[in-house]
Formats: structure tokens, sequence, C-alpha cells
């Protein structure tokens, strides 16, 4: 279950507290795709999830202004976790990085880090993740296990 937003003063938006929160991608949908734009973003990382599921990979992790109170949330932000991903079935979008991950955004509406990477020379992504940009505060992001959500299991079929 997604947790209620908390306001974290410095911040222009309420965030996730902070910690790692299990999902599904239908809460994430009934909580974050409130919009046209939201349903956008929902739609392509939803379809991300699907090519980093079919080829192998087990769960992922959401953060970025989508799972913020903003109201219109440019994109969003995810690492997958690379434990049993096959290279051979992994979309090469999933390697792109240059130009700002425009090849992940045009594909997928967002952009995929692999976990692991790291952001700084000591920081993997996944704790980057954890730290509010505007304030450098904790704030919390999501974990959703793609190998048993309902969501995937029925656009894979």
């Amino acid at each position: 279950m997604i947790p209620t937003l908390i306001p974290l003063p410095g911040s222009p938006w309420n965030v996730l507290p902070p910690g790692v929160h299990p999902a599904t991608l239908a809460e994430v949908n009934t909580v974050f795709a409130i919009n046209q734009k939201r349903r956008d973003l929902y739609d392509g990382l939803t379809a991300g999830a699907v090519a980093l599921s079919l080829a192998g990979c087990g769960k992922i992790f959401l953060d970025g202004s989508y799972v913020t109170a903003k109201p219109l949330p440019g994109d969003y932000d995810a690492c997958w976790d690379p434990t049993g991903v096959d290279p051979a079935k992994l979309d090469p979008v999933f390697s792109i990085f240059a130009n700002r991950r425009q090849a992940q955004k045009t594909k997928f509406k967002g952009e995929f880090f692999p976990s692991t990477m790291l952001n700084t020379s000591n920081q993997p992504f996944m704790d980057f993740f954890q730290v509010d940009r505007f304030t450098g505060k904790s704030k919390g992001i999501l974990l959703v296990l793609l190998s048993s959500d309902p969501v995937l299991k029925r656009r894979m079929s």
C-alpha cells in the first residue's frame, strides 16, 4: 500500500515518507495517474516495466516528481534491479544514457537506470533516489515487484 504523501519543509510538493514502500502498478495507477499527463506517464512506465520483466527483471524502484504531489510532472524516474536480467533480452534503450536519456523518454516517457549504477563516484541511483533534491533530506521511493504484479501478468498474457 502506498503511504500518504507528507510535507517536507523546503520541498515544493509533498513526498513519500522515508523508506522503500512496496506497491503494485494498480496502486500506482490509482494514487498517481490522476490526470491525463500522469496517465500518459503511467502508460510509459507500464510499457517499460513489461520490457524489463520480459528480460528477467524482478523489481523496479519508482521515484521522481511522479511520486510526489506535483500536479504535472515532466516524467518519472525509475531504477531496475539487474539481478537475473538476460542482457540478450534487454531492450537496448535501457543502456542509452546520452542526450539526457532522450531515447528512453521517447519510448517510455521516463528514465530507467540500473539500481547499481552510480550517480556519483560512490552513490548508487537506489540511494540517490531516496534524497529530496530540494532539501537534501530523506524521502521515500516505491518498490514494484514485477514478477508478481497483476497488471504485468495481464499485459503479458
